[in-house]
């Protein structure tokens, strides 16, 4: 039975899903996205901030979305998400636990100026085998409403780029907490968007047929092929780690949490999007040796339009830490 927004009420709640992680996952997702070395490493996890290897909080974005998918997104009039409020990792998730799922119906209101949609605010939640929350993701999600049908938009015209990838020539960033200045800026590098890496990443976390047939993604809501919104942010995610490595210096800790995602333009097959970080803030920590910097995060397509942003956090080393 499909699922439309009359079907999503505040309060309604529901739990769901059964992932093992495993090791070999978290090795594999932290290489192609998330190459630091708590993500990769026993070892170095078990000396960094995190006590151990982890998987990388974009993976258990990605766990999390399968695991709705499975259970009533595919079978529901999705329109896509908007953005999101905030994501908070909560505690580490390690090489064997079992991850279940939570979603709580926040608030649900229909669209003013679209009048066959309606919005609806979830509240996601991945447990672990413990019962304990490893993370929770406050989102907004556009369904169709019953007994209408909104017509597919058509794909529009890109300046499709002729040329591949840059690399940014930036200074080295800044090693130390100390050294971070608020307000400097960093182009981290491009990232093109390909059918093939479009439907790679869908398939395993976010199969929905938008990112996935591009068939069926022509007749719907984005009138062509767009990614999904979490391999967005998974790519700002592997030049950030980049950018950093390329000068051999410290490693920053993990981020407890990011605000205000907004995936403000879809990305088609064929974008080629640019990234880049601005320092917003920097504060110290009780935890010794480290501080915490912001920074506001964005990525730009060919056409000048900016598509996704939104605001982290990162434990950052103190120079007493060398």
């Amino acid at each position: 039975m499909t699922l439309y927004f009359e079907d999503f009420r505040p309060g309604d709640r529901r739990e769901f899903g059964d992932c093992l992680v495993t090791r070999e996952a978290i090795v594999a997702f932290a290489r192609q996205y998330d190459p630091q070395p708590f993500h990769l490493d026993e070892e170095r996890g078990r000396l960094s901030l995190l006590g151990g290897l982890a998987a990388s909080g974009w993976h258990t974005v990605g766990l999390l979305m399968r695991m709705n998918c499975d259970n009533y997104l595919l079978d529901s009039s999705t329109l896509g998400g908007p953005g999101v409020a905030e994501i908070r990792w909560l505690k580490p998730v390690r090489p064997g636990d079992r991850l279940h799922a939570r979603s709580e119906v926040l608030d649900a209101r229909a669209s003013r100026s679209r009048p066959a949609m309606g919005l609806v605010r979830m509240l996601w939640a991945a447990l672990n085998q413990a019962g304990e929350t490893v993370m929770t993701l406050d989102m907004m999600i556009m369904f169709s409403r019953r007994g209408t049908s909104l017509p597919a938009s058509p794909a529009p015209r890109r300046a499709l780029p002729s040329r591949p990838p840059r690399a940014f020539a930036n200074p080295d960033p800044p090693p130390f907490f100390e050294d971070v200045v608020p307000g400097s800026r960093r182009q981290l590098g491009e990232h093109l968007f390909t059918v093939p890496d479009i439907q790679q990443f869908a398939s395993c976390f976010d199969p929905q047929p938008f990112h996935l047939d591009p068939e069926k993604a022509r007749h719907g809501p984005f009138g062509g092929l767009v990614a999904s919104g979490w391999q967005t942010a998974c790519e700002w995610m592997r030049l950030m780690v980049e950018d950093r490595r390329c000068g051999g210096l410290p490693e920053t800790g993990p981020s407890p949490g990011v605000r205000d995602l907004k995936w403000r333009q879809p990305v088609y097959a064929g974008d080629t999007v640019s990234f880049d970080t601005t320092v917003v803030d920097k504060r110290p920590t009780g935890r010794p040796g480290w501080g915490l910097v912001i920074s506001h995060n964005s990525g730009t397509n060919q056409n000048q339009e900016k598509v996704f942003e939104f605001s982290a956090a990162v434990f950052w080393p103190r120079r007493e830490m060398a």
